[in-house]
């Protein structure tokens, strides 16, 4: 009963026109576009393809925002092929429904077929910002929340990063003073590689799962300039610039300097006191062979005087 109607809502969430082949789930693969005209499935050239594209394509095929977008991702190009680029604005609710360029291509290189991963249809909602909050999963047309099942910070590692989040900082459950309608997640079904979608059944529960992510490092160049107005005074600042970096590489940099000069030191250390006892051990060599021969020369003047 459960595969006719997994076969089902397979059936509900596909594309007459498009679809994602070879990937791990109808969210993911290399993308093929069927012409109504010749009723056929044709790859598309990764240079005809772009990223608003791949944000219509995914919300066509009911998945949650593009999350990889790699030519020869999930194979190479396959005969037949989509002859004409497809020009996107991103608010399209079909891919057909795009412009298309004017020129037709002829040629694609074997390794310029797109291949796209789409996230899954999540999102955090009620939090301070778009990487905290409930958890709601949109599973069979309608989004529900999540209830909480003993989800690890390990499993949620997957959420946030679906979420364009980057770590998992806390999974708690809320408990409501009533049930409601959720989706419950089978844990077991997820580490055995399915989707999330492949892995919900719905569940009454009043225990919810609330889920912190950490916020993406918000990269880039910014200008701004600041105007200061009083009565009849008006002043405008010279334009400000900052840059925001990635912070790993200082991270890294602050904590392997020092342990590399402490490992420097700490050879330097056992070197010098090595080559110290060699100095030392040489000179007492010295001293000791000048003794001999100290002694050695007054015997030999006593046995001298005594003749």
């Amino acid at each position: 009963m459960d595969h006719l109607l997994m076969l089902l809502l397979l059936l509900l969430w596909s594309s007459d026109s498009i679809r994602l082949v070879d990937g791990s789930s109808h969210c993911s693969g290399r993308l093929e576009v069927r012409s109504h005209q010749s009723n056929q499935w044709s790859s598309v050239c990764e240079e005809d393809f772009d990223q608003q594209g791949a944000e219509v394509v995914c919300r066509e095929l009911g998945c949650g925002a593009p999350s990889v977008l790699q030519g020869a991702l999930y194979g190479e190009v396959e005969a037949p092929m989509w002859t004409k680029g497809f020009q996107c604005g991103g608010h399209e609710s079909a891919l057909l429904d795009c412009r298309s360029s004017g020129s037709e291509r002829n040629t694609c290189s074997p390794a310029k077929a797109v291949g796209l991963t789409c996230s899954e249809p999540l999102r955090l909602v009620g939090g301070a910002s778009r990487c905290e909050g409930t958890l709601e999963v949109k599973h069979q047309g309608e989004w529900r929340p999540l209830a909480y099942n003993d989800i690890t910070l390990k499993s949620a590692v997957g959420f946030c990063r679906d979420l364009l989040c980057q770590y998992a900082v806390s999974s708690e459950p809320r408990v409501e003073s009533s049930a409601r309608p959720t989706w419950r997640l089978k844990l077991e079904c997820v580490d055995s590689g399915s989707s999330v979608r492949e892995c919900l059944t719905s569940f009454y529960s009043s225990s919810i799962l609330d889920l912190v992510c950490s916020e993406p490092a918000h990269q880039g160049s910014y200008s701004c300039v600041y105007h200061v107005s009083m009565h009849h005074f008006t002043s405008e600042s010279r334009l400000l610039s900052v840059s925001v970096e990635d912070p790993t590489p200082l991270i890294i940099k602050a904590v392997l300097l020092p342990l590399m000069l402490l490992w420097v030191n700490v050879a330097l250390y056992f070197y010098c006191k090595t080559t110290r006892g060699r100095k030392l051990g040489r000179r007492e060599d010295f001293e000791l062979h000048h003794h001999h021969l100290g002694v050695e020369e007054a015997e030999e003047e006593g046995a001298q005087g005594a003749e």
